[in-house]
């Protein structure tokens, strides 16, 4: 993969934290970006950013949870640039709860928008990229695919179906010479729990994990732009991340037993996860 250098960039939930840390930086770079968002108001100051910085951009109003949007915001990039190098499934929403606990509703919610929504971008942006025979496609999950944590349940299944859509990607798209990333950092300081839906405890824990890491949204879309260049498949940012993915694969045994109580101690003031152990 090239350069960001007029690269012709889409970014779902481009208006805002990581999204728009991404956006920044690839119109810095001198590539074209297509803002997608629900909230069109930021969006559009996103855009401004970008223009004013001396990159190009097109602001569009997209929720990735209807398909004529997802359809119509593919539309309006093919005829604006006449295709697309790089696709970047962003917009998420975040919530705690148990399996036993968590609404329907509330699950229905998440799986559209986290991992639906990431399936309707493909859909509606690879036909592009398969006909230039081009193109990458960077899926934004988090370490909660790679680490379930107890009483994170729904984000947790999201995330980890997010890893699961990327490598179903990277082997069918190998062969129409399109490559796939997917984003697995652990906290950072974002706009996430806006969306939030769970116990009220879960959002001051959250904010306590974010305000304790070491790298900021620029840092996470930095590595996402390196990544891209080199076609690496993995993004972690994060050393933790990194270390969790590899420790769960070699010690998959100590791996759990650790996760669960961990999960217990930074999770048992959220969530009911019981008194006892098995």
């Amino acid at each position: 993969m090239a350069t960001a250098s007029r690269q012709r960039v889409f970014i779902t939930g481009a208006a805002s934290g990581l999204g728009r840390a991404l956006a920044l930086a690839f119109g810095r770079a001198g590539a074209r970006v297509a803002v997608a968002d629900v909230n069109s108001d930021r969006a559009e100051e996103t855009t401004h950013e970008i223009v004013s910085a001396g990159g190009e951009a097109l602001s569009v109003h997209c929720d990735i949870t209807a398909d004529d949007q997802v359809a119509a915001a593919a539309d309006a990039v093919q005829q604006a640039w006449g295709g697309i190098d790089v696709v970047i499934n962003n917009a998420g929403v975040a919530a705690a709860g148990t399996v036993a606990d968590t609404a329907m509703d509330d699950w229905r919610w998440i799986i559209d928008i986290n991992l639906l929504g990431a399936v309707r971008v493909c859909r509606a942006f690879l036909p592009m990229m398969q006909a230039a025979g081009s193109g990458h496609i960077v899926n934004v999950a988090s370490v909660a695919g790679v680490v379930q944590s107890p009483g994170m349940a729904s984000y947790n299944v999201t995330k980890a179906g997010m890893i699961a859509l990327s490598e179903t990607l990277r082997g069918e798209m190998a062969g129409h010479g399109i490559g796939v990333s997917v984003v697995c950092p652990s906290f950072f300081t974002t706009n996430l729990l806006e969306s939030y839906r769970g116990p009220q405890p879960g959002v001051q824990l959250a904010d306590k994990l974010m305000a304790r890491s070491s790298l900021t949204a620029d840092d996470i879309a930095a590595a996402v732009i390196r990544a891209i260049e080199k076609d690496e498949f993995f993004v972690f940012g994060h050393r933790e991340a990194s270390v969790a993915y590899h420790f769960k694969r070699l010690l998959p045994g100590l791996f759990y037993w650790s996760t669960e109580r961990a999960g217990r101690k930074l999770f048992g003031d959220v969530v009911d996860l019981g008194d006892g152990d098995r």
